[in-house]
């Protein structure tokens, strides 16, 4: 007969924290606690340092960058410091930009650290894209142009096909969805082409680099135009891809303060 037992918990523990984009007062009251709370924090590339700020004078900052397209600190490296922290008994925060469950490998580190038997606990940030569409005065749903939203990634892991973009267009198309694509500036002329199949030329398109930080820089143009956009303007990662009739709206909204550029 085999017997399944329950791995015993270590005494300490680890909790994976939503930065946000960026802006530190977009933070939630119980991340703040929990930066605050921590004597080790593993920091991704894309948390700003006002954030990490936040901390315990005497708290132990690892850096272990973590960009797409970047050299980056190998993932099971990132999973071995949590695991030796906390078996020193440490409280340990993993702090990642936006959420840690949205395109930030959160759910496979809660599975590697549960089967070592370490106690994780989650806690979200708003995530970028969201922040994103928000700073230009529109939304990403609209009970008149968008029915609902897609969050997608442009990046897929090597070995992987990665999105159907024809297919998602095809679907977005009729269903009147906002498409929100994560780490798509580099593939952003095979994105354009394969949308193309599914949506018409002219659907708005919105490119938002360092989404809610002082340096945050945004284009709008038509699908059609999505490759050429970002060449002219020079916009790079990290960046957030709005396509959808939601974005008809930012030359109406009154944020003057970002000084949208149409193309």
């Amino acid at each position: 007969m085999t017997i399944h037992r329950t791995p015993a918990f270590s005494t300490g523990q680890v909790t994976l924290v939503g930065a946000g984009p960026g802006d530190p007062e977009l933070l939630t009251l119980k991340a703040l606690k929990a930066i605050q709370a921590a004597t080790v924090l593993l920091v991704d590339d894309l948390v700003s340092d006002a954030i990490v700020a936040m901390a315990a004078p005497g708290a132990r900052v690892v850096y272990v960058g973590k960009r797409g397209g970047c050299k980056s600190t190998p993932q099971s490296f990132i999973e071995k410091l949590m695991i030796t922290a906390v078996q020193e008994g440490e409280n340990v925060v993993r702090l990642k930009g936006g959420d840690p469950f949205l395109f930030g490998r959160g759910g496979e580190e809660v599975e590697h650290l549960q089967e070592a038997g370490i106690r994780v606990q989650v806690v979200n940030g708003i995530t970028a894209g969201l922040a994103a569409v928000t700073s230009l005065g529109v939304p990403l749903t609209h009970r008149e142009h968008a029915h609902g939203v897609v969050f997608v990634t442009g990046h897929a892991k090597p070995g992987d096909t990665g999105t159907d973009w024809r297919a998602l267009a095809a679907t977005a198309h009729q269903a009147r969805l906002t498409l929100v694509i994560y780490m798509g500036v580099s593939g952003a002329g095979h994105i354009q082409d394969e949308l193309l199949f599914g949506l018409p030329g002219d659907t708005p398109v919105a490119i938002i680099q360092n989404a809610s930080l002082p340096h945050q820089r945004q284009a709008t143009c038509s699908l059609g135009e999505l490759q050429a956009t970002i060449a002219r303007e020079g916009l790079a990662s990290p960046s957030v891809i709005v396509v959808g009739d939601v974005i008809r709206g930012v030359a109406a909204a009154s944020v003057p303060e970002l000084q949208v550029r149409t193309a």
